[in-house]
């Protein structure tokens, strides 16, 4: 009670006046996607929307998009269906020319094309979609149960007053997965993405709820706070070293500062520690421990092409007993995270480092990340593998409408993590929500390359082709060679002599290609076709998979397992 009590204080601290605000437009790979590309298109960026933080504001991506438009940059009949797309599913802020539907239904449903359910006055502002998932497919490792999604649920959003805004998503799940997501069911107890879980009848299928929320307002012309329940991406690559969407939603508060050329994120994250329980899912009445990661990050742009921001981060929750508290000096939000820990003698795990993206020439853009968890030059510039030289790096390119190709889009992208980064010496310092990590999915102690084609050759019809290709170290019995960011660091096998891919090697390969068509707004019928080809020594982790599915999909985002 009082650890939630110090997230409310928080919101309620910095709240203030408030002034016109808006939404946020939940995580969706496709979505954001679309957004960005315009970006990349142009050569240039533009002030309204800073790329690196994701969940992007509504009205600011309103804002972008009548840009873009006003710019000459939607030119292809994709392209102008596609910003038509986007200022329609935010119409409150767009008032879109095209948004009424031609034929509500009884009068009162899909008055506005994205919306089931809408009111829209001065005072009082709302927005009632249905959500739907329907899937089924074939896995060939698994001979009798056919895979399965079974999604239905609801999603509210809307303002009040036009000064507060409210969020919230409420879905219940039922799944038979495909094996190599069941092989890491049994490896950590959970589900990939989700918070507790418990079987689906007596079959191999699971059941869970999902739910996310929050409250928005403007607390100044240029400052957003929010709080809730959700989760955050930060970065430009297909992965993020900094912090992830692939671990569940966890309760927040966020303060944004945009003004001129700047921005600025401040996020503290109350996370579970560890989810006891056992590969059952059955959890349990008693609390799970909780841990916090409070989070700086601060951006700029240079010129008109280049982006480049630093971010520190730290997981805390564990005093002298091992037991887990919030610590108040973490909540001041501009702060160096180093100088409190030396001032508390506290025994937390502090996170450095910088990203950057660069539109280098007009349809390419440059991007990465470096995130330093721990080392010491001298052993760097000695070579000698010290276990604690910790940190990850990535590099990465888009190319948009390549080779003259309309809608052809391009991405490459490396990921390097050295053993033990993410991790701690206790269960309150490791970064990771629910048993999963908040960063990279794997984890540590691997490298990646990923590739990535869209295509969309008509406006409702889209391609995307993916390859990933992954080496990374796993354990033995009773072995710590720093890939499993949920162990003990200080379970090592050794000080020194540490490299990328230690211990039992595994080679994975990850295919995948999928066609969505759009029937209506929001409502995309997937075809996908995955294979994944794992290779090691150690038969436990030889295992190769091809999997085949078709859904049916309204307001929501396609689930991925790519790992």
């Amino acid at each position: 009670m009082i650890r939630n009590s110090a997230f409310l204080w928080l919101f309620l601290h910095f709240s203030g006046c408030v002034l016109a605000q808006s939404s946020f437009i939940p995580l969706n790979e496709d979505y954001y996607q679309r957004i960005d590309r315009y970006e990349i298109k142009s050569g240039k960026i533009y002030p309204q929307i800073f790329t690196g933080i994701k969940q992007y504001k509504r009205s600011d991506v309103v804002t972008f998009i009548d840009s873009i438009n006003a710019d000459g940059y939607s030119t292809s009949k994709s392209d102008q269906f596609n910003t038509s797309y986007i200022r329609n599913d935010n119409w409150e802020w767009s008032q879109a020319e095209d948004a009424d539907s031609e034929k509500p239904v009884l009068k009162h449903f899909y008055k506005k094309k994205a919306d089931f359910y809408s009111h829209h006055t001065e005072d009082f502002d709302v927005h009632i979609n249905p959500i739907l998932y329907l899937g089924a497919g074939m896995d060939s490792r698994l001979s009798d149960d056919q895979l399965l999604i079974n999604t239905r649920g609801v999603e509210v959003r809307g303002m009040v007053d036009g000064k507060v805004g409210f969020y919230t998503y409420l879905t219940e799940n039922q799944m038979i997965m495909p094996s190599y997501i069941n092989d890491e069911r049994t490896r950590t107890g959970v589900i990939p993405h989700e918070g507790f879980w418990k079987r689906y009848k007596e079959g191999p299928g699971i059941d869970f709820l999902q739910a996310r929320g929050y409250i928005t307002f403007e607390a100044t012309k240029h400052i957003n706070l929010q709080f809730g329940h959700d989760r955050f991406f930060i970065g430009n690559g297909h992965r993020s070293l900094i912090l992830s969407d692939y671990a569940p939603p966890g309760l927040f508060f966020k303060g944004n500062v945009k003004v001129w050329k700047f921005n600025y994120l401040f996020l503290i994250n109350r996370y579970t520690a560890e989810p006891r329980g056992n590969a059952g899912g059955s959890f349990g009445n008693a609390g799970y421990p909780e841990k916090f990661v409070a989070l700086h990050h601060f951006s700029i742009n240079v010129g008109k092409k280049l982006n480049i921001g630093v971010f520190e981060s730290v997981v805390f929750g564990a005093d002298s007993l091992n037991q887990g508290k919030f610590d108040f000096a973490y909540a001041n939000p501009i702060i160096f995270y180093r100088a409190i820990e030396h001032q508390t003698g506290s025994r937390d795990n502090v996170l450095l480092g910088a990203d950057f993206k660069w539109n280098a020439i007009k349809k390419v853009q440059l991007y990465g990340q470096l995130t330093l968890d721990e080392f010491l030059l001298d052993n760097i510039r000695q070579r000698n593998g010290w276990w604690a030289n910790k940190f990850a790096a990535q590099a990465g390119l888009k190319y948009i409408d390549a080779f003259g190709v309309s809608n052809l889009d391009i991405q490459g992208e490396l990921n390097v993590v050295r053993p033990f980064t993410f991790s701690h010496y206790t269960k309150y310092g490791s970064y990771s929500h629910f048993n999963q990590s908040i960063t990279h999915p794997l984890g540590a102690n691997f490298q990646e390359m990923l590739g990535i084609i869209r295509y969309q050759p008509l406006p409702k019809l889209t391609f995307t082709a993916k390859v990933i290709m992954i080496k990374t170290g796993r354990d033995g019995v009773n072995e710590n060679w720093g890939g499993n960011i949920l162990k003990n660091n200080s379970t090592r096998q050794q000080d020194f002599n540490n490299s990328i891919g230690q211990g039992i090697e595994q080679e994975i390969i990850y295919g995948s290609f999928t066609g969505s068509w759009m029937l209506k707004h929001n409502l995309f019928v997937d075809a996908m076709l995955i294979t994944r080809d794992s290779k090691s020594p150690d038969p436990l982790y030889q295992n190769n998979s091809t999997i085949t599915t078709l859904s049916l999909r309204w307001n929501i985002a396609q689930r991925h397992y790519e790992f």
